[in-house]
């Protein structure tokens, strides 16, 4: 998406229209500032966001955000999602500005012009302040919040507002996700959309299956401390590991097995690796042997009984272990 403006024959200087200095020095976002300036100051050129996100350091949704920020409050024109052309700058700096009053702008009116995809609105501090006094839920919602998260920033106002009027959770879900992520210290707002983002998908809108959903992460979550743990590890799993924990876990292999497992994989191939823990794993399953007891049984009446011979009464016994120990 492009965006452009002719400021005529000013030259190199360019002006800002009196409604940003009026209305909105204190409303914007500094983002939303930095691009508009950027737009104003290469009037005449067709502007990428890409190009906009280059010079001004900010993102490029943050920048198509800030592109339709100014649209809203009729600071730039409204366009056919190619390329807006504002015309001659000092036109508009001497036509009559438009009246903006952004706290009297109804919440569900927003809610109303929301996309399908259910973008993030940036609200504004006074609109978040105009929403707490029409809804005694966000009100609350927030003071719980801050109970479990510390005194709240305006992005995670912004978050909670999101999650709860645009994901449809309720204040109970949410809060029941907020004291989740404070226990496992991730209270970064990205994080906690993206469990909300879930919750909703699948839809977990409720006290009861949030709490279930909870304590299913809970469990995976301490799970796979242990894991780390056992296996030396100075970062979290990568998503395929992930995937392999989440398996041994949900085959409720005891943590005596994995460590065996674990010792085994590093003697063979001397290095960690979770494809060939589960292939052990897996194979340790499949022939019976459930803990690390039985293994180490196994394994010792194979080596007692290999040296006798193949005649001995558990030979098929011995001749399957000897599969699963060493085809790897």
């Amino acid at each position: 998406m492009d965006i452009k403006t002719d400021s005529g024959i000013w030259g190199t200087m360019f002006g800002v229209p009196c409604v940003v200095a009026d209305n909105f020095l204190k409303l914007a976002t500094g983002s939303q500032l930095k691009v508009l300036v950027y737009i104003l100051r290469h009037s005449g050129k067709v502007c990428g966001f890409d190009e906009i996100s280059r010079n001004t350091g900010i993102s490029v949704q943050e920048v198509s955000d800030s592109v339709a920020f100014w649209q809203q409050v009729n600071v730039l024109p409204e366009n056919d999602g190619k390329t807006s052309s504002i015309g001659n700058i000092s036109d508009i700096m001497s036509a009559p500005q438009p009246e903006v009053n952004i706290e009297k702008e109804s919440p569900k009116a927003a809610v109303s012009e929301q996309p399908v995809t259910r973008q993030r609105q940036n609200l504004s501090p006074s609109e978040i302040a105009d929403i707490m006094k029409k809804s005694g839920e966000i009100s609350g919602l927030f003071k719980v919040a801050e109970s479990a998260l510390g005194p709240l920033n305006h992005m995670q106002q912004n978050s909670l507002i999101y999650i709860h009027n645009f994901l449809g959770l309720s204040a109970e879900v949410i809060t029941t996700l907020l004291f989740y992520c404070k226990n496992i210290n991730k209270t970064n707002p990205a994080y906690i959309e993206q469990i909300a983002h879930s919750w909703s998908e699948n839809d977990i809108t409720t006290l009861a299956a949030a709490e279930e959903d909870v304590q299913r992460m809970s469990q995976s979550h301490d799970f796979t401390g242990k894991i780390m743990k056992m296996f030396e590890m100075n970062r979290r799993p990568t998503s395929k590991q992930a995937e392999f924990v989440e398996e041994w876990r949900k085959n409720g292999y005891s943590d005596e097995l994995i460590k065996l497992a674990y010792e085994k994989t590093v003697e063979r191939i001397n290095k960690l690796s979770f494809a060939y823990i589960n292939k052990i794993l897996t194979s340790w399953k499949e022939s019976g042997l459930k803990t690390a007891s039985d293994v180490e049984r196994a394994e010792s009446e194979y080596k007692k009984n290999g040296n006798i011979g193949k005649n001995s009464k558990g030979s098929s016994d011995i001749e399957k272990y000897n599969v699963v120990i060493n085809k790897f």
